[in-house]
């Protein structure tokens, strides 16, 4: 069977680009953990691994193939991705418009390092398009999405602000990691670039480094020249090596992280001592049909906030048996992070994230353990 001819997203996960024939019939194939490529025999296409490496590339196919885009690209990180994506188009003196609870390092990259080259960036709260036409100045050259938002759990419409940026000539990058390529794919609503953070659901098991960019050939051959090999910024071929083994798997864990997270929201949706929950899975989310016109399924990261005051919440976080506290996610294990305990209404305002919200990633332990244990921290939280 050719291997372009997978077109079912767990055949793509399981067999695109594995090229059997090419590696001896090797099931897994092998790492080319080797920096150079020499040619003296044979003119293979490779020369030196800053630039391409054919691990890598087997990660790049499968993943373009499930964001159903032309190419894609690996890198050492989420953020040499983001950062790559947004420096292809940016010049000196642009502008940006961003939604204000964006994932705090890209906002920190738009607002610190890219105003050396004289670039603003507007915030907006990305639940309205006019809002974000209203932000279009003559030198906007990005757009820049996260569906669902970090923390909060908002959407944008895809289609609408892709219809608004190519009408006024502006560029629109989404970062896609929540809802991973199974569960939503932007390039069809007309979205220009896509990244990912692969150290999240794509690599799955907190034991890897990655980013990723899809988008058209051409864009893609001009960051693989430009942005990644001339920052150094590419993934390494052992990195590249865990991404396939973790691909393979991605549907049937994507599929566990969605069934436990519909269930512990839904859970902590009617508990007594939580006050609002966050996640577009629910029927009760006020885009939740905005959800269902653009995405396909939900994946396990969500937020609440408790019904308590800061030493309250902090102790029930502590007392978790199934949560281990820490800022990723998108890995096997269940863990919870504060990003409301350390705002004031000031910077909760700013940041767009309410005060006392606790967000967790919903892992791959048993659905009733995991709803057991919350049960029992937040009924312990008035035991001071």
């Amino acid at each position: 069977m050719e291997q372009d001819s997978f077109k079912n997203k767990e055949d793509i996960c399981a067999h695109l680009g594995d090229d059997y024939d090419r590696y001896l019939g090797a099931i897994v194939p092998p790492i080319f953990q080797n920096s150079l490529f020499t040619r003296k025999t044979i003119n293979h296409g490779y020369t030196y691994t800053r630039v391409s490496n054919p691990t890598t590339e087997i990660a790049e196919r499968k993943i373009a193939a499930l964001e159903e885009g032309e190419e894609a690209r690996c890198f050492s990180s989420g953020m040499a991705a983001i950062s790559a994506a947004l420096t292809y188009y940016l010049e000196k003196d642009s502008h940006v418009i961003c939604p204000r609870a964006v994932y705090v390092p890209t906002k920190a990259f738009l607002e610190t390092y890219m105003s050396k080259f004289g670039c603003e960036v507007t915030l907006v709260s990305g639940d309205s398009v006019e809002e974000i036409e209203q932000a279009i100045r003559p030198n906007t050259k990005v757009i820049y999405l996260e569906s669902p938002l970090s923390n909060i759990f908002s959407l944008q419409d895809l289609s609408a602000i892709s219809a608004l940026a190519k009408a006024n000539g502006i560029a629109t990058i989404i970062d896609n990691t929540w809802a991973t390529p199974l569960y939503q794919n932007p390039l069809k609503y007309g979205i220009d670039l896509v990244v990912h953070s692969a150290s999240k659901y794509l690599g799955g098991h907190s034991d890897i480094l990655g980013g990723v960019i899809v988008g058209n050939k051409q864009v893609m051959e001009s960051i693989t020249n430009n942005e990644r090999s001339l920052f150094g910024a590419v993934m390494d071929p052992h990195q590249a090596w865990l991404l396939i083994r973790s691909l393979r798997t991605l549907p049937v864990r994507m599929r566990q992280h969605q069934e436990n997270a519909l269930k512990v929201a839904s859970f902590l949706e009617g508990h007594p001592l939580i006050s609002s929950v966050y996640y577009p899975g629910l029927p009760s989310h006020p885009q939740y049909e905005l959800g269902c016109s653009q995405m396909s399924g939900y994946s396990g990261l969500l937020s609440f906030v408790p019904k308590g005051d800061k030493q309250q919440i902090t102790k029930m976080m502590k007392s978790l048996r199934y949560f281990e506290e820490g800022p990723s996610w998108g890995g096997f294990e269940s863990l919870i992070n504060s990003p409301g305990l350390w705002v004031n209404e000031e910077t909760s305002a700013q940041a767009g994230i309410p005060i006392g919200l606790m967000r967790i990633s919903v892992g791959l332990e048993n659905a009733d353990s995991i709803m057991e244990d919350l049960d029992r921290a937040l009924n312990g939280m008035n035991r001071l």
